[in-house]
């Protein structure tokens, strides 16, 4: 563990970008950027499209480390270049940003309420490159539907699991138990999460550091018990579907909590812009974020 940047991670201002879509998220990610399917025949075309997409966002002028702390990327990309450097390289070199990858292989089939992680067969292996990459932490989503008492112990009970594995590595993980915001019972659902994942920090051994990503709560300032622990690094908070006004609207009511954006980054980005028009767009973005971020 980096203690130079778990100090950035912990203390800087800024929020960490989340740029790590893959599989069945790629072709909504291009089709927003004004990609559609017709310009792409396989998976490596389509790839390399989007490896191009964050390329043109990571090295554009408006990312910059005075906004961002971090970014999420997808395995894909961090196994490819930018401007000649490996993506986290270019990141932590270029700009000063710390990487973080996103380890899970999706969701599996909704039970109880809930969609855990499809198996990690390969996890050790993956944190072992993780680490040769010089990636600072790791991030995994599960998602919760339904205020299924059993359904959301088992997702806590997995992301929980899956962090110590990680942590063992000298990673920062962030455990992201995702409540959906179009859940009927969203409000019940985060009460049965706080319950549960602040039973499990509890067990936590106190040299591990851990984050979390959470749906903005109904609540305001819901999680802010967790941002109390001193083995929790940062809260940070995801779009979950919400337009970015209503994301940082949402955002600004609850103090401590950071952006984890990803269609609310991008939203308004296109590849038919110019180079200033694209650079002016995602500057916009970055600073109502960052905002929202820092009220």
């Amino acid at each position: 563990m980096n203690e130079v940047q778990l100090k950035r991670m912990r203390e800087g201002n800024g929020f960490i970008a989340a740029l790590d879509q893959s599989g069945g998220s790629t072709p909504k990610a291009l089709r927003l950027y004004g990609i559609d399917e017709s310009q792409y025949h396989n998976d490596d075309e389509m790839f390399e499209l989007v490896h191009k997409m964050r390329t043109r966002i990571i090295t554009s002028k408006a990312f910059t480390s005075e906004h961002i702390l971090a970014a999420i990327l997808f395995e894909n990309t961090m196994d490819r270049k930018m401007e000649g450097k490996y993506t986290a390289d270019y990141l932590l070199e270029e700009k000063g940003i710390l990487p973080i990858l996103k380890v899970d292989k999706g969701l599996a089939p909704e039970e109880e309420g809930v969609q855990i992680m499809k198996p990690i067969p390969d996890l050790d292996h993956l944190l072992d490159r993780a680490n040769e990459r010089h990636i600072f932490g790791t991030k995994m989503r599960s998602v919760i539907k339904l205020a299924n008492e059993e359904g959301i112990r088992e997702v806590v009970d997995q992301q929980f699991g899956l962090g110590m594995q990680i942590a063992k590595k000298g990673l920062v993980p962030i455990l992201e138990p995702e409540v959906d915001i179009h859940s009927p019972e969203k409000e019940k659902a985060e009460k049965i999460l706080k319950r549960e994942l602040l039973r499990h920090l509890d067990k936590v051994p106190g040299d591990v550091r851990l984050m979390f990503k959470l749906t903005l709560p109904t609540k305001n300032g819901y999680y802010s018990e967790l941002l109390e622990d001193l083995k929790v690094v940062r809260v940070v908070a995801l779009s979950g579907g919400y337009t970015r006004a209503e994301a940082n609207a949402l955002l600004s009511r609850n103090p401590g909590v950071v952006a984890s954006f990803s269609r609310a980054l991008t939203q308004g980005l296109g590849c038919s812009q110019t180079q200033e028009e694209f650079d002016n767009m995602l500057a916009e973005s970055i600073r109502e974020i960052y905002d929202a971020s820092m009220a």
